[in-house]
């Protein structure tokens, strides 16, 4: 779908319905529930890197691996420089927020970078589209230990406790071990994962809709959402949009003073400020177990997710005529 200046993803929608249904009908999606969702979800995270393994092209990162300043920039920010903003900025704002709002916040500041937006709204607006490609994919995989190594940091601090070896434990059992193996598949399957391409992506997003679903739906169940001010869900929004501005904003600074180029530039940005769904969804039942408050936790992402790809959408759009005028 298609509105003046960006394009509306078909998976945000979908996502916006799941949380909608969760709100009307808890019950069936509930751990325990009639449909099994927590079973779906559970195992549902295995197939989805395995999926991821199987169609990252190792030969498509080889084009851009040379940009090492670049590459470092982007790293640097998406784990580095985002938490440090969070903590900064947030701190002085997390008494008006739930304890886990404020760790949500904080969850989607350690995740990796996003893979596929990033790679096309980079091509949209004729940035460096081997640069995107080898960055975001780069970033999912430090983002495997980095993410959970963050967390369990944040969450001692915030006198909580994450148990990070079982935590490690099950990275490596339900995401490191099928991303292995989907790369190990790929000598078999690669021919037959690029003609069903879109296919396999349906399944990874109905896998994480089923996730997300089964989240909310136990939040409603445990009465989490319960007597939650609407104006706490704007302070979010609001939130989120001032943290891709800031950190948007930030990462120009480094783009001048290295003498990027415009294509460069693009993807660097546009990885740099990007935060990933996809694989923040599937690890969160990994890092925080059957928390009931999962649905809150992951309310900031969701929002970031959506904000992302309007703002990013519509900057591509723009950098794009931008391209145009000057061939």
């Amino acid at each position: 779908m298609t509105l003046r200046g960006f394009t509306i993803d078909g998976f945000l929608l979908a996502l916006i319905a799941v949380v909608a249904l969760a709100l009307v009908m808890p019950g069936p999606g509930a751990t325990g529930g009639l449909l099994h969702m927590n079973e779906v979800a559970t195992y549902g995270v295995a197939v989805v890197f395995f999926l991821y393994g199987l169609t990252l092209a190792p030969e498509k990162m080889k084009a851009g691996i040379k940009h090492w300043k670049l590459h470092l920039c982007v790293q640097l920010c998406t784990f580095v420089l985002f938490p440090v903003v969070v903590l900064l900025v947030g701190a002085p704002l997390k008494a008006f927020l739930p304890q886990e709002v404020w760790i949500g916040f904080f969850y989607t500041a350690a995740l990796p970078s996003t893979v596929s937006s990033s790679v096309a709204m980079t091509s949209l607006a004729h940035g460096n589209v081997p640069v995107a490609i080898f960055n975001a994919t780069l970033s999912s995989l430090i983002g495997v230990f980095a993410t959970p190594l963050l967390m369990a940091w944040f969450l001692s601090t915030s006198g909580e406790a994450m148990p990070l070896l079982p935590v490690i434990g099950k990275i490596v059992l339900l995401v490191l071990l099928p991303i292995l193996v989907g790369q190990a598949a790929r000598h078999w399957l690669a021919a037959w994962a690029q003609r069903n391409e879109k296919k396999i992506k349906l399944a990874d997003r109905a896998i994480i809709l089923a996730i997300v679903y089964n989240s909310f739906c136990d939040s409603m169940m445990e009465g989490i959402w319960q007597g939650q001010d609407p104006l706490r869900i704007v302070a979010i929004l609001a939130g989120v949009i001032a943290l891709f501005g800031l950190i948007y904003a930030l990462m120009m600074i480094p783009c001048r003073l290295l003498g990027f180029n415009r294509p460069d530039t693009i993807a660097c940005l546009f990885c740099a400020s990007k935060k990933s769904l996809a694989t923040g969804v599937p690890l969160a039942p990994i890092i925080f177990g059957a928390n009931p408050a999962l649905g809150l936790i992951l309310a900031p992402l969701m929002l970031y997710h959506f904000c992302q790809l309007v703002i990013v959408s519509v900057i591509a759009n723009r950098q794009a005529r931008f391209a145009l005028a000057e061939a």
